[in-house]
């Protein structure tokens, strides 16, 4: 009975966020201004647009479930903490790769993910651009899709890669860690890919077109990370902070401070080894 309520909401966050796909996808055929929010944070219209579509369409939805989304964050810590208390929590990014976007680079994705008592259950990422929708539910018996823009669907596997010199790792095209190229080398990893959003790289793994994707540091939120993880899972992949440990939704800030690794399952306690020994 869970799992028919858990893909019911699955198929709603998935109307939703092609909705925000098309508001998206009409602002790129346009020309548009780029603002900046902070130092290498940058804004559009898209993202303003996107993000009141979604809000207000998971509010008539999912009422009284809280939204933590980018353009409407939290206005405090307390509020934020509030908000996490609840069993049920979105995250929401409604343009993630918004620098690929201001650059016409169809590197950008809209993202929608549910946490579950603090860990990520559900999450949908649509690319506009190519129109693949990514979905995912984390459960006893999980679901993972991609949809194509006819409606087709086809299953979701991560790959079963153990030999990291065979790997694909995926790479911030704008913003690489130092702690990147390290973990390639200690790996031996040989195939490299930078690619912008995080959902898109986390996409690459869960679609098999890649096995690895690690970023260190605390530039990362939340809401960049709640949906494509609980896709990645469901898809058979695995996803922490540098540690190995679980990110929690529910700790009550918005940064990822300890980094990001996607793997798929073979690779991931390689992947945790090289990082422990580099760090």
């Amino acid at each position: 009975m869970e799992s028919a309520s858990m893909d019911t909401d699955l198929e709603a966050v998935l109307s939703i966020a092609r909705e925000a796909a098309e508001i998206v996808r009409a602002v790129y055929r346009t020309p548009f201004a780029v603002e900046m929010k902070g130092p290498n944070d940058p804004v559009t219209r898209a993202d303003r647009e996107a993000n009141t579509l979604i809000c207000a369409r998971l509010a008539e939805v999912f009422p009284g479930v809280p939204i933590i989304a980018e353009e409407t964050p939290p206005e405090s810590l307390a509020e934020a903490r509030e908000m996490v208390r609840h069993e049920r929590v979105f995250f929401v990014d409604p343009l993630d790769g918004t620098r690929e976007f201001a650059d016409r680079n169809p590197e950008f994705a809209v993202m929608i993910g549910l946490a579950i008592a603090g860990r990520a259950a559900l999450g949908v990422v649509v690319m506009p651009e190519s129109g693949e929708a990514l979905c995912g539910r984390v459960s006893s018996s999980p679901v993972a899709f991609v949809e194509g823009p006819d409606g087709a669907r086809r299953p979701l596997c991560v790959t079963d890669q153990r030999d990291p010199t065979k790997a694909t790792m995926m790479v911030s095209r704008s913003h690489r860690p130092r702690l990147v190229e390290p973990v390639a080398e200690r790996l031996g990893v040989r195939r490299i890919v930078p690619c912008g959003s995080v959902g898109v790289k986390v996409a690459r793994v869960a679609t098999g077109e890649a096995e690895i994707y690690v970023h260190g540091g605390s530039g990362a939120k939340l809401w960049d990370t709640c949906a494509p993880e609980a896709i990645l899972v469901a898809a058979g992949g695995r996803f922490s902070d540098l540690d190995g440990d679980p990110i929690d939704y529910a700790y009550g800030g918005l940064a990822l401070e300890n980094g990001l690794v996607a793997t798929n399952a073979a690779l991931f306690d390689t992947v945790i080894e090289a990082l422990t020994a580099l760090r």
